[in-house]
């Protein structure tokens, strides 16, 4: 009976994908979507506005990047299509937040100004989602296996 607690199968870790694709992929959209002001209470002018405060170069373009990124990549882990390349996708954007946007800040996300806590936990989820791959329950499955 205890074997049950430790065992898994393809079925369970092509599961495990799925539930994850669609939880961080809508994760990383809704992001997007706030940096762009379209859900939440951000806006483009106030993420500008933060990065050029963070001395980072090109804070206009940065910003619609990050964005852009953000909202592709989280598309691309939801369906699983180009999975791989999602992740690194957003990948790149929590290293970059967690080295910029909450440098200094320590850890936590409760701190003042908040830590990287939720970037860096997101980095490594999406270095998981991409060992695991996108599992049969995706685009790319269905394509690559026709």
């Amino acid at each position: 009976m205890f074997q049950y607690l430790v065992m898994t199968s393809p079925d369970l870790i092509n599961s495990a994908s799925l539930i994850l694709r669609v939880f961080i992929g809508i994760c990383f959209i809704v992001h997007g979507l706030g940096k762009g002001g379209f859900v939440g209470t951000g806006n483009m002018a106030g993420f500008v506005g933060w990065l050029k405060s963070l001395n980072v170069p090109f804070p206009e373009v940065q910003a619609r990047a990050a964005m852009v990124a953000e909202i592709l990549g989280g598309a691309l882990l939801l369906v699983g299509l180009f999975h791989r390349a999602g992740c690194v996708l957003v990948f790149i954007i929590m290293v970059v937040a967690a080295l910029i946007g909450h440098k200094n800040s320590g850890y936590l996300i409760t701190n003042n100004p908040p830590g990287n806590e939720y970037t860096v936990n997101l980095a490594a989820i999406t270095v998981v989602m991409f060992l695991i791959g996108p599992g049969s329950y995706s685009l790319d499955y269905y394509f690559l296996t026709i």
